[in-house]
């Protein structure tokens, strides 16, 4: 006896319901309606998964770039400097997350070339130790980030920086930041005057990020304590082993490192735009699915037909003694494994799909002579995708879970047949 003999008889009769009919013409458009049914939630499953994974392959390549730049965690000193940075970047490696830390001071100003002004981060490191917290030193397309030495007036510019102010290396620049006008003298707006200090442009460095090539310079830790008149860091920059323990590394330095401090990890730096990327992520979610439950309507309009079309036979199986229940298992069994077909032809497709969008997305630009991402403007060429299995998980229950929703008005008003009023014209 073969495996589906053994299973109850809703489930046969709604397994025989799921195939397409052949008996006649009316049958045939029935299982039409049940392809469309079928075809639909899979696009939508498919759809769904292929646009969370790019989201994520831009939410990855960003959160990548930004990290490329920014540290995994900063600690500062209440008191605006730390002196004994040392010995605190000691007790902070003795945090087993802590591969490195390097000393940093960090302050806003104005670069000025000919008529053109534009404001940007200016950031004061040891080139040595900040290579092991950044990428920066990497990053470098023209001149050495190791010219930064101290009392050298160099600067190493974002790229879009310097193309905006038309700067190549070996070119002057002049650097303008806030200084009290007299000393002693608080940070009033009015007593605080520009200090214009000469720059010569030594490195050229391209993260990938518009936020940091457009406004973010590197000068030596000792240039940069010039410019804000402190005679020690402001901080320390940390690198972890594993990036997202930041915020609990965090609370476990805030314990363990003596003195007043405060620490920030790289969530809280960028926490609106990790915050706009979920909120943007939930809404896409929303509206996708919108497509899987259009093609569970299909699936209405599918079963309400099947179940005119049955009345028949339904009558048949009640007079046999079948239950409404077991009416409305059968119904329910038949649109059900609608939606699994579905969801699992979506899921499949979906995966292919995001899985090779690297190789997908080239074709279709070849082929149309377009181009999707303009480097100039992204700052990639390529559109990234990641595929999270948890997504897919996600989408196809609640796919599967919408199918099932779909069939208990059906179902319901199957079990509501009357034997002698469906019989009474066959």
């Amino acid at each position: 006896m073969s495996l589906i003999h053994k299973l109850p008889y809703e489930w046969i009769i709604g397994l025989r319901y799921t195939r397409a009919g052949k008996r006649s013409s009316r049958n045939s458009f029935i299982s039409f309606i049940s392809l469309i049914s079928v075809a639909g939630i899979s696009l939508g499953v498919a759809a769904l998964i292929v646009v969370l994974s790019v989201m994520n392959g831009f939410q990855t390549e960003v959160t990548n770039r930004m990290l490329s730049v920014l540290a995994h965690v900063e600690v500062f000193d209440a008191r605006g400097g730390m002196p004994n940075w040392r010995e605190q970047a000691e007790a902070a490696r003795r945090n087993p997350q802590v591969q490195a830390a390097a000393p940093f001071v960090e302050t806003q100003g104005m670069l000025v070339r000919d008529d053109e002004m534009k404001p940007a981060v200016i950031r004061g490191v040891l080139p040595e130790a900040e290579a092991h917290v950044s990428d920066v030193a990497k990053q470098i397309k023209q001149g050495s980030f190791a010219a930064l030495t101290p009392g050298s007036s160099n600067i190493v510019l974002g790229s879009a920086l310097a193309k905006s102010l038309g700067l190549g290396v070996g070119d002057t620049l002049t650097l303008l930041t806030a200084a009290p006008a007299t000393p002693g003298q608080g940070g009033s707006v009015a007593g605080m005057l520009p200090r214009p200090r000469a720059f010569t442009v030594a490195g050229i460095f391209e993260a990938g990020h518009q936020q940091f090539d457009s406004g973010l310079a590197f000068v030596n830790l000792e240039d940069g304590e010039a410019l804000i008149g402190l005679a020690a860091p402001s901080g320390l920059r940390l690198r972890l082993a594993d990036l997202y323990q930041a915020p609990e590394v965090a609370r476990q330095l805030k314990q363990s490192m003596g003195g007043d401090l405060y620490l920030r990890d790289w969530s809280q730096v960028n926490a609106i735009w990790f915050a706009a990327v979920q909120s943007q992520k939930r809404m896409m979610f929303v509206i996708l699915a919108m497509i899987i439950a259009v093609a569970a309507f299909n699936l209405v309009s599918t079963l309400v037909m099947t179940v005119r079309d049955k009345q028949a036979e339904v009558a048949i199986l009640r007079t046999l003694g079948a239950s409404p229940r077991s009416i409305m298992q059968i119904f329910m069994v038949q649109g059900t494994l609608v939606g699994l077909l579905g969801t699992l032809i979506g899921v499949s497709l979906g995966v292919a799909v995001a899985l090779n969008v690297h190789v997908i997305v080239p074709f279709i630009e070849r082929l149309f002579g377009v181009h999707f991402l303009d480097k100039d403007i992204y700052f990639i060429s390529e559109i990234p995708s990641q595929l999270l299995w948890s997504d897919v998980g996600q989408i196809g229950g609640v796919a599967v879970l919408l199918a099932f929703v779909a069939t208990l008005y059906p179902s319901w008003a199957a079990a509501r047949v009357q034997p002698a009023e469906a019989l009474r014209y066959e």
